[in-house]
């Protein structure tokens, strides 16, 4: 049993605090604490979607890990059961360094020992690499995989349907917990000076029982489970010792060093062509979220580690996931991507294997699409592209005029409705027992300043009279129905004679977007606003402090989080847009754009805590601004990566884009 002293306790809690991902490219990924101690059900070294699933599952959990020698033994991992940490694991710990890939050393006195984690990219693979870089002679390194074998969303706890059995074969060993998942594939091998032969498998299967996960305990669910272990790896690990290990479930390995070797020479490769500083490790971050499913179709991940893909998100992270970083082809491949998904002039908010097996709840996913071809045509200018993409904009702005799902239909004036009562169809779409917690059927403000958009873009690619008038009306509506003078805002929703004129950021799309029917005074007035009550140095309140709705902490169990999400907590995907407004409200203001770009640099320290080297889907709406929700989210990182990009091109006198 490990006791702790207060000092010892608050280093632990900060440790335990700090996540590190690495994926690879599949949709999969590696991810845990610093101190390798899981604290969530979603942590692991091998959480890969096998084929046929829409679900990623942990197959590998992580390694019990143990250094023997001179009659003793020192651990390099630390669990909790139960509310006791076991063992120590954690105080040998010197450091741990993110990139290129995540790396830890531990110092137990002349005892000098690194652990590396990759992940191939393209492979549902992890490699591990283990270092003897010390002077203590004697000793062995131990390793034990504890297998969950699961949804990733999902515990497991003993039971007699678990098949036990280890297969041994030139190519390493394979275990196959339960017939409906492929099997995993494990294998070990060592280099050593002191010619120390490979690492031998000793089958010992047994279950760790209890293990607790404390975020999901502060999350309000359940949070212990066991895990399944088949034995152990065993081998000399004296001075100039390295280890290989790896676990797929592609097929076997092989050779691990091999892979490792030609996996890391491939990541160095690649961190080599980003740029210097704090953009290169946002363009570093963005590459976390492209990825390619089983059919070779690239799509985006939402966010670590529990989100899958989702339209919205894709559309919004897009342009600063690939055109803020160059990658102008693979802007054009997610939208053309896209186009089988097209269903009644919707898109997918959960992306399936095809159509038929994904999920429309979302009413603004084609508009951000349409946004997001813009935006592509615009950097990246190609008439057969737009030549495809022409078609399926007129789909869905006939299917929004005619009457779609989600309510969506266009009023006499021009307006676009969504949703109705007890339906959630935009971003803010968090819902409770009593109904969603920001009810906003009727005219959400940023949908139609989308809807308005798409009319000009069709109006632009089409050149006819008829689409020009039927922008010219929508956009003179727009104005006439949701701008107020007095407050110098736009209203957030309108319904009929209802007009809500809550402070909201939804606004400030409207303000950027362009093309925009708002005049350069009205962009201005709606900065202001924001500015006043709702700009913080992590992005934009959901809601203004000055609301009784508001709440400023993303804390407590599902539902408690669900109602701060949108009632105050901010969102820093916001801050693309803002900037885009800022820059379009205030052309030319050099104070302006430095003040700009302390916010967006100050996005930097972030990358220190929460999901380490990503920036987190939301952060508290109260100082200090802590991080909530997933630790990594595409669109966080797209928005401030376009940002960058925006602010780049301001600084050259640019116009904005």
């Amino acid at each position: 049993m490990l006791r702790l002293d207060r000092e010892h306790l608050s280093r632990l809690e900060l440790a335990l605090s700090r996540e590190w991902l690495e994926t690879d490219g599949r949709g999969g990924y590696a991810s845990s604490t610093v101190l390798a101690c899981p604290t969530r059900r979603f942590h692991g070294l091998l959480v890969a979607r096998p084929d046929g699933h829409n679900e990623r599952h942990v197959f590998l959990s992580r390694f019990e890990e143990k250094v023997h020698g001179h009659g003793r033994h020192y651990l390099l991992n630390l669990t909790r059961y139960r509310g006791t940490f076991v063992p120590d694991g954690d105080l040998g710990l010197e450091e741990f360094a993110l990139v290129p890939w995540p790396r830890w050393t531990y110092r137990m006195g002349l005892a000098v020992i690194q652990r590396e984690v990759l992940m191939p990219r393209g492979e549902r693979s992890v490699l591990l690499r283990y270092r003897n870089v010390g002077e203590r002679a004697g000793l062995r390194l131990s390793l034990r995989p504890l297998l969950a074998c699961r949804e990733a969303r999902a515990l497991t706890f003993e039971n007699l349907a678990l098949d036990p059995r280890v297969g041994r074969s030139s190519a390493g060993l394979v275990v196959r917990p339960y017939a409906a998942l492929p099997p995993l594939h494990l294998a070990a091998s060592t280099a050593a000076s002191t010619g120390a032969g490979s690492p031998r498998f000793e089958a010992d299967p047994l279950w760790y029982r209890g293990i607790e996960y404390t975020q999901d305990q502060l999350r309000g669910y359940d949070c212990h489970e066991d895990q399944f272990c088949p034995g152990w790896f065993d081998a000399d690990f004296e001075p100039g010792s390295t280890w290989w290990v790896g676990a797929s479930i592609e097929g076997p390995i092989g050779d691990p060093r091999a892979a490792f070797e030609a996996a890391a020479e491939r990541r160095l490769s690649e961190e080599r062509a980003w740029s210097p500083g704090f953009r290169g490790r946002l363009e570093s971050a963005a590459e976390c979220f492209l990825y390619r499913n089983e059919t070779a179709r690239l799509g985006v991940i939402a966010g670590y580690p529990w989100f899958e893909e989702r339209g919205r998100h894709t559309f919004v992270a897009l342009p600063g996931l690939t055109l803020a970083r160059g990658r102008g082809d693979q802007a054009k491949e997610l939208l053309l991507a896209a186009l089988p998904y097209l269903r009644g002039g919707l898109l997918p908010n959960i992306y399936g294997r095809d159509a038929a097996d994904s999920q429309y709840g979302s009413a603004d996913a084609a508009l951000w699409f349409a946004l997001a071809a813009w935006r592509t045509l615009e950097r990246a200018p190609d008439p057969d592209l737009t030549a495809k993409l022409r078609p399926a904009l007129r789909g869905i702005e006939q299917a929004y005029r005619q009457g779609a799902e989600l309510g969506l239909h266009v009023d006499r004036e021009g307006l676009l409705h969504a949703g109705h009562d007890g339906l959630a169809v935009t971003w803010m779409d968090a819902i409770v027992a009593e109904g969603p917690v920001t009810p906003r059927h009727g005219c959400p403000v940023e949908l139609n300043a989308l809807w308005v958009f798409l009319l000009q873009f069709l109006a632009r690619l089409e050149g006819t009279p008829a689409a020009q008038e039927q922008a010219r009306r929508s956009g003179e509506a727009f104005v006439r129905r949701f701008w107020s003078e007095e407050q110098g805002l736009l209203a957030d929703v309108v319904d009929g004679e209802r007009i809500d004129l809550t402070v909201r950021p939804n606004q400030i799309i409207a303000a950027a977007l362009p093309g925009s029917p708002l005049s350069a005074d009205q962009r201005a007035w709606i900065v202001r606003r924001i500015d006043a009550e709702l700009l913080t140095p992590r992005g934009l309140r959901t809601l203004s402090p000055t609301e009784l709705a508001y709440r400023g902490r993303y804390v407590g169990h599902q539902e408690e989080r669900d109602r701060a999400a949108h009632q105050g907590c901010v969102w820093p995907w916001l801050v693309g847009f803002y900037v885009e407004a800022c820059l379009r409200a205030f052309p030319g203001d050099l104070q302006r754009r430095e003040q700009l770009l302390r916010l967006v640099d100050g996005f930097e320290e972030t990358l220190h805590s929460g999901g380490l080297g990503q920036v987190s889907k939301l952060f508290d709406g109260d100082p200090p601004h802590r991080p909530g929700g997933a630790i990594a989210q595409a669109w966080s990182v797209g928005e401030l990566l376009r940002a960058k990009v925006l602010l780049a091109e301001a600084g050259t006198g640019a116009a904005v884009r």
